[in-house]
């Protein structure tokens, strides 16, 4: 949102990679709107991946900020910023109202992606971000590509049911 080189952070729902400063400004807008993560110091899901692969900035600003005036300044004090991403992810100002998402991607190639990695499918229209609609299935699943293989999310292993208390004794009730 600000432009700031080497994010470090992700809004991974909607796709972005975002600085320190402006990740706690996603975290302001609330996790119905967008759900921030650490690149590094965060366990990512293959789902979260996922979307990040298949979003990104590019296209997730084409899509967030096609209305944006084209002499617009990025807002260098908090306020001001926080008030420009309010407008762009939460009231939604400035979208794409005929968003042609597989244009868009062949616009914006993968960053870090060799040239035999395969984007999105083409055939995929009128997809939109994890926060816009809300099944993330809706997103094209686009594998992570590395040098040797997928990426495999760790086996969290199952929480253990707390012991129930022990019923109390009903005591009889006095006679009258």
């Amino acid at each position: 949102d600000c432009r700031a080189r080497g994010p470090r952070w992700a809004s991974w729902n909607l796709g972005v990679f975002i600085c320190i400063r402006c990740a706690g400004m996603h975290r302001n807008l609330g996790v119905h709107i967008a759900k921030v993560k650490s690149v590094n110091l965060d366990t990512w899901t293959q789902e979260q991946v996922d979307n990040m692969l298949a979003w990104g900035n590019g296209v997730a600003n084409e899509y967030y900020e096609y209305k944006l005036p084209s002499d617009f300044r990025r807002p260098k004090d908090d306020p001001a910023a926080e008030k420009f991403i309010r407008n762009k992810y939460e009231k939604r100002l400035y979208i794409h109202d005929n968003f042609d998402y597989a244009n868009s991607i062949k616009k914006h190639p993968i960053a870090g992606a060799s040239k035999a990695a395969k984007p999105a499918p083409s055939n995929v229209s009128n997809v939109m971000p994890a926060a816009v609609s809300a099944p993330v299935r809706a997103i094209p699943v686009v594998p992570l590509k590395t040098n040797s293989q997928a990426y495999v999310p760790p086996k969290i292993p199952a929480r253990k049911a707390a012991p129930k208390p022990a019923a109390a004794k009903a005591e009889p009730s006095p006679s009258l």
